[in-house]
């Protein structure tokens, strides 16, 4: 049973990175494969999804959504480029900007939230916008690392790990991986400077994005404070965090419906979750929780 699950799973993600555009239905095959051959039994395959993990990704995506359509991330990249002299700082500023809103918000919603903000700039300068989106989704790839809420695998880390969001920051008593993401990102802004030194084009903005519902912000900045708070909690539930944002979305939610009379708002926001992610997700923790069940897990962990 050893022999065939390790097959299963090598076959698996040797296909994972072979065939990336259907790696959520390759994940859920294998999730049922292992649940035909009896590797996983029909009644614990659910007890293996770290459901904590799904409810804070969902939660957090439908906020996010929520927080995007406010036009609020549009509004904060427009005040920063308008306090900076020239191209060179904006872009180091709008990379700095894209790596700090990325320590909340997925990688890519941060990548859409301030990608449209670069691409008006080099319009507007009639210059390339190429090295000023790869700086960006770096600094947003690099800075998801820095907190619980940031990345999916910072999710995986601390549900694996039993870490909190203060974990993050002081973990056991040292200073955590935030701290080491933020050293690389003081570094990339120092090589920025000099790769962008010769951009000393002066840039103005002559009108800022209109916010007119700041409710959304107020979702994101008390979901953060909660998922803290949540942290000096001792033997709360497992699903404390998942909880949290999913509430939160769902009172985003309902403030759309009822009192904005926003009745496109539900279809919009649920359609933006990507729950290819989240499928992907729950069929790979079927998947770990049968190399476990076939004790797999246990032989690798003798064997280092």
């Amino acid at each position: 049973m050893k022999l065939i699950a390790l097959i299963i799973f090598i076959t698996t993600y040797v296909l994972l990175l072979s065939f990336p555009r259907y790696r959520t239905y390759l994940s859920l095959l294998s999730a049922v494969l292992f649940m035909i051959i009896g590797i996983v039994p029909l009644n614990k395959a659910l007890t293996y999804i770290d459901w904590n993990i799904i409810l804070m990704i969902g939660g957090t995506m439908g906020i996010v959504n929520l927080f995007i359509e406010s036009k609020m991330p549009a509004l904060m990249a427009d005040v920063i480029i308008d306090r900076v002299p020239n191209i060179k700082w904006a872009i180091v500023s709008l990379t700095a900007f894209a790596g700090i809103v990325s320590a909340f918000i997925d990688n890519v919603a941060t990548v859409l939230i301030i990608a449209p903000v670069a691409m008006g700039v080099a319009k507007k300068l009639n210059i390339s916008p190429v090295y000023m989106i790869i700086a960006i989704a770096i600094s947003s790839n690099l800075q998801g690392a820095a907190t619980l809420v940031g990345d999916t695998t910072s999710l995986l880390l601390g549900g694996y790990a039993k870490m909190d969001f203060i974990d993050f920051f002081f973990f056991k008593g040292r200073p955590g991986i935030f701290w080491i993401v933020e050293l690389g990102a003081a570094a990339t802004l120092i090589i920025l400077l000099l790769f962008f030194r010769q951009y000393n084009q002066p840039i103005h903005l002559e009108e800022k994005q209109d916010v007119e519902d700041y409710f959304p912000t107020y979702l994101l900045v008390s979901m953060v404070l909660l998922l803290i708070i949540a942290s000096f909690i001792p033997n709360k539930p497992n699903i404390t965090n998942g909880l949290i944002c999913i509430t939160l979305l769902a009172i985003g939610l309902f403030k759309e419906l009822v009192i904005n009379k926003n009745n496109h708002a539900l279809n919009i926001t649920l359609l933006q979750i990507d729950y290819e992610t989240i499928l992907l997700l729950i069929g790979l923790f079927v998947v770990i929780g049968g190399l476990s069940e076939a004790g797999v897990i246990n032989d690798i962990s003798k064997f280092f």
